[in-house]
């Protein structure tokens, strides 16, 4: 965690991965579309002395280019109405200046800082700590952030947390996760839809004397849907964990606070995740308290990590007292120590060399 911007190789990495989610989404609609028609004539059959697999694999090829501009019409749609999509699904709405002045300023001076477009600002009606960026231009940019966050982290923290999602916004990362999270999502739906299904139906193969079915068929429709579903789950599961850790010191890059960094992640663990929001949209967020087990299969690295990455690095700080977040609708004012810690140079580094005396 060397540097926060000048990122190039990261960025053009950001690119790269975004342009192969929209390549991989294609090959998982012609793979979900295949797995459809091998069940639906599996259940429906065919006529006697045709297969089933010849059947589907008739109608696929006949299909592919409705299959092709169906895919391409929801990266369409992915791309112009993303931010609303997530807005539905978290209640999100938007801030204007004169709804929160200070908060507004925040931002504002964090992207006149480094001559950065002003995003939109929205707010989420939760007693939760978390925000998150979204938006794939500079058009649709957003940063939401919980009015339990407002009410529970001091200035500074929340200056932290603007920051890091702006880094999120400078280093292309959130493009990449709302290409991650919308377009491959529609794949993680079907799958769901498809395994709901058996689950509450029994297998019956049409077999009389026009048309014959497959179960075989039907079973191989269901592991190529399954397969797809396992591959869209591991598009999100193969989001470098190392975003945040960028994030994290780009925020520090901005503020020149890390100690502000470190409370703000103490405050928010364990109590960052929104009621009623999707996982995927759940990745997109500052903090999705990952621990034990599961955190290996988080697309975020653990509080813990992070905050010993900022202060092995950072040069960031414990708080004497691990700052405990007061009950909800209380105010909690840490000091901030931005005077003693923009001493320490732009990265809040220890002073190098031999000390006094």
């Amino acid at each position: 965690m060397a540097q926060a911007f000048g990122l190039y190789t990261h960025q053009r990495n950001n690119r790269i991965r975004s342009n192969l989610l929209i390549a991989g989404l294609f090959l998982l609609v012609y793979l979900t579309a295949w797995g459809l028609l091998l069940i639906a004539f599996g259940y429906g059959g065919v006529p006697r002395g045709r297969t089933v697999f010849g059947e589907a694999g008739r109608i696929f090829r006949s299909w592919f280019p409705f299959i092709t501009a169906a895919a391409m019409l929801w990266v369409f749609i992915g791309f112009r109405m993303n931010v609303a999509m997530i807005n539905a699904v978290t209640g999100a709405k938007g801030l204007a200046r004169e709804d929160n002045p200070k908060l507004y300023r925040m931002l504002e001076n964090l992207c006149i800082s480094r001559g950065l477009p002003m995003p939109k600002l929205a707010i989420v009606e939760s007693d939760a700590l978390n925000a998150f960026a979204s938006g794939v231009n500079d058009s649709q940019f957003t940063v939401s952030v919980t009015t339990g966050l407002l009410a529970q982290l001091n200035d500074a923290e929340v200056e932290a947390v603007l920051a890091h999602e702006l880094t999120h916004i400078r280093n292309g990362d959130v493009r990449l996760m709302v290409i991650a999270v919308v377009i491959a999502g529609v794949i993680s739906f079907i799958g769901e839809i498809v395994f709901r299904g058996f689950g509450r139906s029994r297998i019956r193969v049409s077999s009389d004397d026009a048309k014959k079915g497959s179960g075989i068929a039907i079973v191989v429709g269901i592991a190529v849907i399954a397969i797809s579903w396992f591959l869209a789950v591991l598009i999100r599961l193969s989001l470098s964990r190392s975003r945040e850790y960028l994030a994290d010191a780009g925020a520090v890059e901005l503020t020149k606070n890390p100690d502000a960094m470190i409370s703000a992640l103490l405050k928010i663990s364990g109590r960052a995740d929104i009621e009623g929001v999707p996982s995927g949209v759940m990745d997109m967020c500052f903090e999705n308290d990952p621990d034990d087990f599961a955190d290996l299969f988080s697309t975020h690295p653990s509080v813990t990590k992070r905050v010993q990455a900022l202060i092995e690095t950072a040069g960031g700080r414990m708080p004497a007292m691990p700052p405990h977040p007061p009950k909800i609708g209380e105010r909690q004012d840490l000091p901030t120590m931005v005077e003693e810690t923009a001493a320490r140079g732009p990265w809040a580094r220890p002073p190098q060399g031999p000390g006094p005396g």
